[in-house]
């Protein structure tokens, strides 16, 4: 992963957020949706977040060692500071997994080179 497609979401500690293969295809068979649904929807309903940020930090807890379950989610995000924190670091890190997509449908890739903190 390169260093500066790594997404910080500021929770009990700084946790990285990331949506590799493993992220995104169990993410889908929790939420029964597509990717193409995903993209579609503007707003997500509260238990549809905790299972997005969870998928999310699965690789972050392995590299920890913390166990992670989706019933830990809702202790967790109550540590986010505004809770529009959550909702921006999400979309920043489905920005570093697939690109952001242009008005022609097709995906950008995130602007490389800057270095986050």
């Amino acid at each position: 992963m390169d260093n500066n497609d790594v997404v910080i979401i500021n929770l009990d500690r700084p946790r990285v957020l990331r949506y590799g293969h493993a992220a995104i295809k169990r993410l889908l068979a929790m939420t029964g949706k597509t990717l193409e649904e995903f993209e579609e929807t503007d707003s997500f309903d509260m238990e549809s977040l905790e299972k997005i940020v969870y998928c999310g930090l699965l690789s972050d807890a392995r590299e920890h060692n913390e166990p992670l379950k989706l019933e830990d989610m809702e202790h967790l995000l109550d540590y986010a500071e505004p809770f529009q924190h959550i909702v921006e670091q999400v979309q920043k890190a489905f920005v570093a997994a697939f690109g952001k997509k242009e008005g022609n449908g097709e995906a950008i890739q995130p602007e490389r080179g800057k270095k986050r903190k």
